[in-house]
């Protein structure tokens, strides 16, 4: 059964019969929507077929309004790990709601779905013009952040106990998911909220987004490494600069690290599997380059080569059901030591791990700027009385997107894609790592 219409139609919690305060003149209507024509491999994505011209709420303001701004009530929440544009974003939520919508009643939720449960006793935080004016220099979150399940129906408790009318979540497909829920018990309960996502994650892995905030700063921040790592392996005989990047599932920011800065000679990710040893694994073809050049520079994600070791009992998750992953990183450093030492080869390796330092820092001024977009057009839906949605940017348009169409699958590079076949120009490396 192929996806239709319907399937990404947006929800609402009645009829916007309020004029806008709002003193624009590119006032959207629920009519406009656009046509996404997305080439992707349905069995990754999607197991009901191929998405292709889907139609696509545009997002923007509403000439009629669902709230009364002097009577709502916000909540801000941010969720999962760290990532550049964080403060971005609530910074743009709060001045939208408070300067352009008149919104006076604006709390940020702390650490987390944590925050609104009670027995954690997080307080909330009032959120003002003057507390977030600064913020986007800082990284992280001024809200923090957490892990982990929360019980949906506790969670809406503290919403309806609260009087929240609006609740922005700030989140990747995990927190999006329970959005999803929170969405569906507030609506089983017939409470008014509006539930509005901003798509956060750093791997830019979300399906059907076409960028995430934090993104291009991580691409930034891993070029400044790479960099490091190319100086190391030219500083010594038989130099290897060995970079771990994020990517739990997906290569994104490996991939486009390499484009960027065009020094890595290897790049490794989930989606492309590879052995170490054997005549076309890559320990081989590490010691070719090595003998040819008397240098390499590597770039892993930290989800790349998982089946190389060996499971032993159950699976370990984390606090947000993810896998455990095994350390790549580590791993292969000390895979290509032992290899060479056997040959009686030596190198100089240097492993270099900027992962937490990555997240940790302020956004560019490229995610800045998506940032406030995406912020303001949250704002927009929520006042306009849309719910059980997020907003993303599709094919170069910002668009509604229902929650369960974003958190249904993750984003992967296609190994036969265009992407990846630059990565190969770029590198050098064979096509393959399998024997």
């Amino acid at each position: 059964m192929k996806k239709t219409h319907r399937d990404f139609e947006i929800q609402t919690l009645g009829k916007p019969k309020i004029p806008s305060p709002l003193s624009v003149g590119y006032f959207k209507g629920d009519d406009e929507r656009v046509l996404c024509d997305i080439h992707i491999d349905s069995r990754k994505v999607l197991p009901a077929g191929p998405l292709r011209s889907m139609s696509l709420e545009v997002a923007g303001p509403r000439a009629m309004i669902y709230f009364e701004p002097q009577k709502v009530k916000a909540a801000v929440v941010s969720c999962g790990g760290l990532c550049p544009g964080i403060n971005d974003v609530i910074r743009a939520l709060v001045m939208e709601l408070w300067f352009r919508y008149g919104v006076r009643n604006i709390i940020g939720v702390r650490y987390g779905l944590q925050g609104l449960i009670p027995r954690y006793g997080h307080d909330f935080m009032e959120l003002t013009p003057e507390v977030v004016k600064d913020i986007q220099d800082l990284g992280g979150s001024i809200l923090s952040s957490s892990r982990g399940n929360q019980d949906i129906v506790e969670l809406v408790d503290s919403l309806e106990r609260m009087n929240i009318n609006l609740f922005f979540v700030i989140g990747g497909d995990g927190t999006m998911k329970a959005a999803q829920l929170i969405t569906e018990e507030t609506k089983r309960r017939k409470l008014k909220v509006g539930v509005i996502g901003i798509p956060k994650t750093i791997d830019n892995d979300l399906v059907l987004i076409q960028k995430s905030f934090g993104f291009d700063t991580a691409i930034s921040e891993a070029v400044k490494t790479i960099q490091c790592a190319h100086v190391e392996a030219k500083g010594a005989p038989m130099g290897i600069g060995l970079v771990k990047l994020m990517g739990r599932q997906s290569g994104h920011i490996a991939a486009s690290a390499a484009l960027a800065q065009g020094d890595a000679n290897f790049v490794l990710i989930p989606e492309e599997p590879f052995d170490l040893e054997g005549e076309k694994g890559f320990l081989r073809h590490l010691e070719k380059r090595l003998i040819a050049r008397n240098h390499a520079v590597i770039i892993v994600a930290e989800g790349a080569g998982q089946d190389l070791f060996s499971r032993k009992g159950p699976v370990r998750r984390d606090a947000s059901g993810n896998i455990r992953l095994n350390d790549i990183g580590v791993h292969l450093k000390e895979r290509i030591e032992e290899y060479f030492r056997k040959k009686k080869i030596e190198i100089n390796l240097k492993y270099i791990d900027p992962s937490y330092i990555i997240r940790s820092v302020p956004a560019n001024a490229s995610d800045s700027i998506l940032c406030g977009v995406l912020a303001q057009y949250a704002v927009h839906a929520g006042m306009a009385g849309k719910t059980g949605m997020l907003v993303g940017l599709v094919n170069d348009a910002y668009v509604h997107l229902p929650f369960r169409a974003v958190a249904s699958r993750r984003k992967n590079i296609d190994p036969r894609g265009n992407i990846w076949m630059l990565v190969l120009e770029s590198t050098g490396q064979p096509p393959s790592m399998k024997n």
